[in-house]
């Protein structure tokens, strides 16, 4: 059984930066496509970074330069380092596995909250 859980999300000023952590049990992250996404209240999940298993990223163009996602493999975790937040980074933020099957596998979300 596949288990992702979230943690590092908090209350914090425009500008500033926040760390999320995804820890996994049940899969060896390094081994399928990790992902983040983040639904904002009233709006629809939208997919934010990913990393595959060779460690390729990539970005939606609205975090580009700004979040950057990793994994370590020996904790079994994987990252989502936002910098230079804004309002419109406010959101819910879930990490995602994806099996080989295409099924894919949530944790719970941890709240962003952007504001002055």
């Amino acid at each position: 059984q596949v288990q992702l859980v979230e943690s590092g999300g908090g209350l914090v000023q425009p500008g500033g930066s926040l760390r999320l952590s995804c820890s996994a049990s049940g899969a060896f992250v390094r081994l399928y496509p990790m992902s983040w996404y983040r639904q904002a209240p009233g709006k629809e999940l939208e997919w934010v970074a990913s990393i595959n298993r060779f460690g390729n990223q990539t970005y939606r163009d609205s975090v580009k330069g700004r979040f950057i996602v990793s994994r370590d493999s020996d904790k079994n975790m994987v990252y989502l380092q936002m910098n230079s937040l804004k309002p419109e980074d406010t959101a819910v933020y879930k990490c995602s596995l994806k099996m080989a099957t295409n099924y894919d596998y949530w944790g719970q979300g941890t709240q962003v909250t952007v504001s002055s």
